[in-house]
């Protein structure tokens, strides 16, 4: 009887509730707390959460730390080598070779072989979940980045990329979650850097979409802010004020 009133009262002084998981720090925006659960957690889906919270970390900063990206990227390959068929930690790897690509520069990416193995990590995630609209959407991403940087002629001839498969992979993310709007908003900054005039219709639509759909999460609130911002901005028709955005919102120095 003892034991069972102390068990009780044990359960009201610490509200009776089980301790966060470090994907629901992660929702809540507890970034460092998600981090430090992650890693304690030692396993391939805590590493990834805690790479994860690492980059949307980031993505909050006013200015690039390399420093950060670098602890995100040793997080994802260790949450790949705890568990390689888990696509967390592969979408997350190719996501800190895209942003660690743009602080140190193209060149210094391209001895490094980024890009390569951004793509080799992306396609070891729908290889073991090819219904990963993140991984789909990264996809979509890394085509644009790597034609915006070589050209067409370039990219297809040396990594096969080309805007038509970007788009081909961005709308196959859609499709599975239409009213993603981190994925509409991260469409629209690719589109955005690689040719704003071309493409602004489309870029205008992705980022209505993303300022009327639900944010569920820190993140999500953070980023549906950030795509309000742009579409207002695009709307005033400031091309070079469209540009500082896109460039920061993409992570350059």
């Amino acid at each position: 009887m003892r034991f069972v009133l102390c068990a009780a009262f044990f359960a009201l002084m610490t509200g009776g509730a089980e301790a966060a998981t470090p994907l629901e720090l992660y929702d809540q925006g507890k970034y460092d707390a998600a981090i430090a659960a992650g890693i304690a957690a030692d396993d391939s889906a805590g590493l990834a959460v805690a790479a994860r919270a690492e980059l949307a970390a980031e993505m909050m900063r006013d200015a690039p730390c390399l420093a950060c990206l670098s602890r995100a990227e040793a997080d994802a390959r260790k949450a790949i080598a705890a568990d390689p068929k888990l696509p967390d930690g592969h979408i997350y790897l190719a996501v800190t070779l895209g942003y660690e690509a743009r602080v140190v520069g193209i060149v210094t990416a391209g001895s490094r072989g980024y890009a390569s193995e951004a793509k080799k990590e992306l396609d070891a995630a729908l290889a073991s979940d090819p219904a990963n609209y993140w991984a789909l959407a990264a996809l979509g991403g890394w085509n644009v980045e790597i034609v915006r940087n070589g050209g067409a002629s370039l990219a297809k001839w040396i990594y096969g990329a080309s805007i038509g498969d970007a788009m081909a992979h961005f709308h196959n993310a859609f499709a599975l979650a239409s009213g993603n709007l981190v994925l509409r908003y991260q469409y629209a900054l690719s589109l955005a850097g690689y040719d704003l005039a071309h493409y602004r219709a489309d870029i205008e639509d992705a980022l209505t979409r993303a300022q009327n759909d639900k944010p569920r999460t820190a993140y999500e609130i953070f980023a549906q802010a950030r795509a309000i911002k742009l579409l207002d901005t695009l709307r005033k028709n400031d091309p070079d004020a469209v540009a500082s955005l896109v460039r920061r919102d993409q992570g350059y120095p």
